[in-house]
């Protein structure tokens, strides 16, 4: 274990993960309820970005309207990129949320800040603002849901691992409920369906326009917390070793729920609520790599990202004819997690913890 701790050793897991995301990409777009052939696929991709990017004409046959065209540009490397950008979100909310609190069980689903942002989503819905609102209100409701988490928990003096799951479930199923309400209130011949895409997760509704927020959000947000991770490392030591150092740690502990908010949020916007993903790739990587940040956040970013595209690939494949909700796979997975990390006899950021 001690190997995979060495500078060689991440450097080489950041180039197999970095090269993995697009390679996966270009692998998954094939695959679905009815596989592609690669060889007609790449064609369609070759076509489509030659024309994006230097204005070369589509052949006829080849461009929006077919059949095969349509499937892989519009519906499956969407939605694709879209699992990849939320998956990278989740990962790095989870990761520094987990800072943040000193606290190794923390992420936004088991804190309740997914639901939080749904509510928000949900609201916006109901008073029929749409496009950049709704992912402004998912990220208010973020935001409140993880300061009142941290209020409710800080109660009766410093938040513990007990304070904070009672404070995030209590938060999650009070968000889950109101925001369940608003939905059949606001449209009850559809409820059943928007229920099930907010609370159990899907990218069906993936599209370029939502990937051009989620994209950059997520790009912006690993290099933010790459430059802060010395305070993240900080952050572990406590208040008082932080202050001795010279660094204040309440105003940048805000500032960094803030952003995890806002990816969150976006997140929710885009693709509802996805569990477990914050908790398992940040837990991943530190027992494989150590628990600096600097090598965390940008391992954490592609771990996510590469988690949730198969995760999102192999819910279209498992049932036949039918989608299973993404939300659903990865709670699956990430439950069984969540409970050895609580049967653990102590709780640590490291490997050996």
């Amino acid at each position: 274990m001690a190997r995979l701790r060495s500078r060689p050793a991440f450097l080489a897991a950041l180039a197999v993960l970095g090269a993995a995301l697009p390679l996966s990409l270009l692998a998954a777009v094939s695959l679905g309820t009815t596989s592609l052939p690669l060889g007609q696929v790449y064609t369609v991709l070759r076509h489509e970005l030659a024309h994006c990017l230097a204005g070369v004409p589509i052949p006829e046959g080849w461009g929006p309207g077919t059949p095969l065209h349509d499937v892989v540009w519009l519906i499956r490397l969407p939605r694709l990129v879209l699992a990849a950008a939320v998956g990278t979100c989740l990962a790095l909310s989870g990761a520094v949320m987990q800072a943040i609190v000193q606290n190794p069980l923390a992420d936004p689903y088991v804190l309740g800040i997914s639901s939080g942002a749904s509510l928000g989503a949900s609201l916006a819905l109901l008073l029929g603002i749409g496009g950049g609102f709704v992912g402004g209100m998912a990220f208010a409701g973020a935001l409140g849901a993880c300061g009142a988490v941290m209020f409710l928990a800080g109660l009766g003096g410093r938040p513990n691992t007990v304070k904070l799951l009672l404070a995030g479930s209590a938060l999650a199923a009070v968000c889950g409920a109101f925001s369940n309400f608003l939905i059949y209130q606001a449209d009850a011949d559809h409820a059943a369906s928007q229920v099930a895409r907010w609370t159990m997760g899907s990218m069906a509704a993936a599209s370029w326009p939502s990937n051009g927020v989620l994209v950059p959000a997520a790009l912006a947000g690993a290099v933010f917390f790459l430059t802060q991770s010395r305070t993240l490392d900080r952050m572990l030591l406590g208040d008082d070793a932080a202050i001795t150092l010279g660094t204040d740690l309440h105003r940048l502990r805000m500032i960094y729920l803030a952003v995890s908010a806002l990816l969150t949020g976006l997140a929710v916007w885009a693709a509802g609520i996805i569990g477990f993903v914050g908790l398992v790739a940040p837990h991943v990587v530190r027992i494989l790599f150590g628990a600096g940040h600097r090598r965390l956040i940008p391992l954490t970013a592609l771990t996510g990202g590469l988690f949730l595209l198969w995760a999102d690939v192999l819910c279209r494949v498992v049932l036949p004819g039918n989608e299973l909700p993404v939300g659903i796979l990865t709670s699956m997975l990430g439950a069984p997690v969540f409970l050895c990390l609580m049967a653990r006899s102590r709780y640590g950021f490291g490997g050996n913890a």
